[in-house]
Formats: C-alpha cells, sequence, structure tokens
C-alpha cells in the first residue's frame, strides 16, 4: 500500500480541533503534525478546505437479517457500500440465533454472509431462544470470538421477547465476562395485545402503527430493563430510544452512577408521527419500532444528546423496499398491504447519518465538532471494544478517515443511493456538508461518488471487552 500524507485538513476528534498533516502508512495513522516533510514516493492528498474525522462507527444495523417471513433487502456487499459513502467505516451488525437453535449456528451463519463486507465489521448477538446451553455458548464466543455485547428483546413474544428471569440470567452472565447488555425496551404484551384488539377491530392502517406502541410501553420497559440490569450487576445500553420517558429514566439511572447508556437514530432526531398520516403507500415507509414519535420527544431526545444522557447516534438500517417490484416480496413493505400488523418494521439510513447529523446537529448550533464525532465515532467504539483502533485518529489506530466538506450544498434522493433499498425517509431534504473522499485502514474506498472499495475489503473485528466513557 502507498504511503499517503493528508495535509491542511482540520482534524476533528472527540476532544481536539487543529489543523495538521496525517501520515498513513501499513494501514495505520503514522504521525500527525504540522508541515510534515515525506519523500516523492509518498502520494499527497489535500484537505485543505475540509474536516478530517474518524470513520464513522455504526453499531445498529440489519443486513441480510430475516424479521418474519420478511428479509431486509440490503447485503452486506451493498449495505457496507452504502456505510462508506456515508462516511462510515465500521459496523457493528446483529448475528442472530435462530429461533429454536443455538447461538453458535447463528454466529456460523453471520459470518459467512459477512465475508462480502466492504468496509470492517463486527457482530452483536440477538438472543432469541433462552436455555442453559444457550448462555455456555453466549461466555464462550464472549470469551473466545470478540462477540462482546448480546441483545435481548423486551417486545415481540413468542418470536424474540425474553422475559425478566431470562433478561436476568444473560445480564448477570455478560456483566461477569465484561460484556455489554442491550436491550430493545418496548412491552411486548402490552403491545401484542393493543394490535390484536386493533385488527379485531378492522383497524389495518397504517396510522394506528404508533397507536398500538404507545410511548409509556418503552418507558416501562427501559425503567424494568435497567431495574433487572442493577440487580445483575451489569452495564445496560438501550438501542433505539425514542421517548422523553426512557430519556428520563436512563438519566436518572446514570445520575445515581449506574453503567447505562443509549442510542438514538436519525430518523427520531427528524421526523415525527406526522408521517403516518399520509396514504398507506407513503406512511410505509416510517413502520419501525419504535415508531416515529411527537415533536416533544424529539426535543428531548436532542437534550438528551446535548447532555450526555444518550451518547450514541446509530442508524438502526433496517431497509425494506416499498414495493415488490424491486426485489421480490420477502425483501418488501408489501407484505403488510392488508394490514399495519403484517407489514416488516425497518427503515434505511446508513448512508446518511453523518450528513444528516452535521446539517441537523453542528450547523443548527445543537452540536459542537467535538460532540458530533463522539456520538458517531468515538463513543461507539469505546462502549462496543473497538477503541483506540477504531473512533478516532490518533498514532496507531487504523487510519479510516473521512474528509468531509462542510460547505457543500446538496440534496438527498433515493435514486443516487448506494444501498438496495428503493426509497429515503429523507428524500429531497437538502443538506449542507458532504462526504468527499473516504479511507478504510489507508486505502481510499470513496472519492467523490466514485466506488474505489471491494467486496471482502472489510475485515472481522474481533471486538474487545466495553470500555467505560
Amino acid at each position: 500500500m502507498t504511503e499517503k500524507l493528508i495535509k491542511n485538513g482540520r482534524v476533528i476528534t472527540a476532544t481536539d480541533d487543529y489543523t495538521a498533516d496525517i501520515l498513513v502508512a501499513g494501514g495505520i495513522v503514522k504521525m500527525i503534525g504540522l508541515n510534515i516533510e515525506v519523500g516523492g514516493d509518498v502520494e499527497l492528498i489535500d484537505a485543505g478546505g475540509l474536516l478530517v474525522l474518524p470513520g464513522g462507527v455504526d453499531v445498529h444495523t440489519h443486513l441480510e437479517a430475516e424479521v418474519g417471513a420478511a428479509k431486509t433487502v440490503d447485503t452486506f456487499e451493498s449495505g457496507t457500500m452504502a456505510a462508506a459513502f456515508g462516511g462510515t467505516t465500521t459496523l457493528v451488525d446483529f448475528a442472530q440465533q435462530p429461533h429454536g437453535d443455538s447461538v453458535i449456528a447463528g454466529l456460523d451463519d453471520w459470518q459467512a454472509r459477512a465475508a462480502k463486507a466492504c468496509v470492517d465489521v463486527g457482530a452483536h448477538m440477538i438472543i432469541t431462544t433462552f436455555n442453559d446451553q444457550a448462555l455456555v455458548d453466549m461466555k464462550s464466543v464472549l470469551q473466545n470470538d470478540g462477540i462482546t455485547s448480546f441483545k435481548m428483546f423486551m417486545a415481540m413474544p413468542g418470536v424474540m421477547m425474553m422475559d425478566d428471569a431470562e433478561l436476568y440470567q444473560i445480564m448477570r452472565m455478560t456483566g461477569e465476562n465484561g460484556g455489554l447488555s442491550c436491550v430493545h425496551a418496548e412491552n411486548g404484551l402490552l403491545i401484542d395485545l393493543l394490535i390484536k384488539e386493533a385488527v379485531a377491530e378492522g383497524r389495518n392502517e397504517i396510522l394506528n402503527h404508533p397507536r398500538v406502541h404507545p410511548p409509556g410501553t418503552e418507558g416501562e420497559a427501559a425503567h424494568r430493563a435497567i431495574q433487572i440490569a442493577k440487580l445483575a450487576d451489569s452495564p445496560l445500553y438501550v438501542v433505539h430510544v425514542s421517548t422523553q420517558d426512557a430519556v428520563n429514566h436512563i438519566a436518572e439511572a446514570r445520575h445515581d452512577g449506574v453503567p447505562i447508556y443509549a442510542e438514538t437514530c436519525p430518523h427520531y432526531l427528524f421526523l415525527t408521527e406526522d408521517e403516518y398520516d399520509n396514504p398507506d403507500n407513503e406512511a410505509a415507509k416510517y413502520t419501525m419500532i419504535p415508531p416515529l414519535r411527537s415533536k416533544e420527544h424529539q426535543d428531548a431526545l436532542w437534550r438528551g444528546l446535548a447532555s450526555d444522557d444518550l451518547q450514541v447516534i446509530s442508524t438502526d438500517h433496517c431497509p425494506f423496499c416499498l414495493t415488490e417490484q424491486s426485489w421480490g416480496l420477502e425483501h418488501s413493505k408489501a407484505l403488510g398491504k392488508d394490514s399495519f400488523a403484517q407489514m416488516p418494521n425497518g427503515a434505511p439510513g446508513v448512508e446518511t447519518r453523518l450528513p444528516l447529523i452535521y446539517d441537523g446537529g453542528v450547523r443548527q448550533g445543537r452540536l459542537s465538532l467535538n460532540r458530533f464525532v463522539q456520538l458517531n465515532s468515538t463513543t461507539p467504539a469505546k462502549l462496543f471494544g473497538l477503541f483506540p483502533r477504531k473512533g478516532t485518529i490518533a498514532v496507531g489506530s487504523d487510519a479510516d478517515i473521512v474528509l468531509f466538506d462542510p460547505e457543500e450544498v446538496w440534496t438527498i434522493k433515493a435514486s443516487e443511493h448506494h444501498s438496495r433499498v428503493d426509497y429515503s425517509l429523507f428524500e429531497d431534504r437538502e443538506l449542507t456538508g458532504r462526504v468527499k473522499k473516504v479511507f478504510l485502514r489507508g486505502e481510499l474506498i470513496v472519492d467523490g461518488q466514485e466506488w474505489l472499495g471491494r467486496a471482502g475489503g472489510g475485515q472481522f473485528i474481533k471486538r474487545g471487552n466495553s470500555g467505560q466513557v
């Protein structure tokens, strides 16, 4: 690999903001300084006028994932290519224990598919079936395979949901072995009842989707998960937080010194439940769980990001096409054409996270540049055992570097995206700030709108234990 010198850029990390040159060699950052002198065989890259950022770390994606009768449309190749164009160089995707099968079988299946990733990838493990063997296997993959976080659902009874006793036992084992427990916090039994009642009454339109996932079902579950984690002496990470109640419970626990962490997602920060008032063929874009919320909840999320009660912005990239004509019925929201209750829940987002948060967070004065890097790169890398290899620009770290133009104005168009999904949640939204070049371990993989990476160019990252932040 040719050595590279990135010159004259404004380097932004979680703590620093300075102008410097960065020498890249052997896939890592070799030197940082002013006016670094190099030989003629070193490739020079002028970053004047650009922000030099650590590659994004997205710790919540679902590539080639089975969700009931549906399957997400992005492959590891297409999804990680889209991530790269959005300035993300590391994903922590979700492997899943097949219901009724073993944890090991789920991990083996995930690793075979992930071999085509274009950026570096790690894995969480979703636990769907609890038994003694599952606990043994979880401990094994945590200690030996770099799978140091486990996700449990408090929703979707009969398919994914863990009861409180099962949550406690998983959290206890995870905490004892230095891992991080993750939960989807919704009251699954209550939501299941509300869905059945809506369908029985003939209320099948999508506008009923948020009504059967009321905010209180998330707040209650988040509070319960925190109490179980405290009893189990396990750190806890609450995924895709969308409500003020959940933020308040997380904040209270954190202020008491409990190791509780949480993420939110761009769609909760920029969209509201008003989208469900659209006709079903448009509202289908926004069926996800938890659903979009009101402006009141959205404002609470921004406050949580500013106060560090929320520490991460991830995407929950879980894409299904609007129509079956694109990639077939199993990859499509058309599975739910007769009822919202049958519609696959999930939405795309991996390609637009960084520019959206820059435009709506930094430029709107909600976030500093350092906080922007913390939320999108550094803190997720620390929490999920990737730091300091990932999530920062420092001597010895992987040369995962994004050159970002803070002034370029552009418009989001699904037709220009690199995901296989056929829509964007943010179609025609004008943004200021755009990814210009992306380096993965020193290799230029995105140059403007040109793709220079390759399927299989990513590496599997065997993660360490969770770091405190």
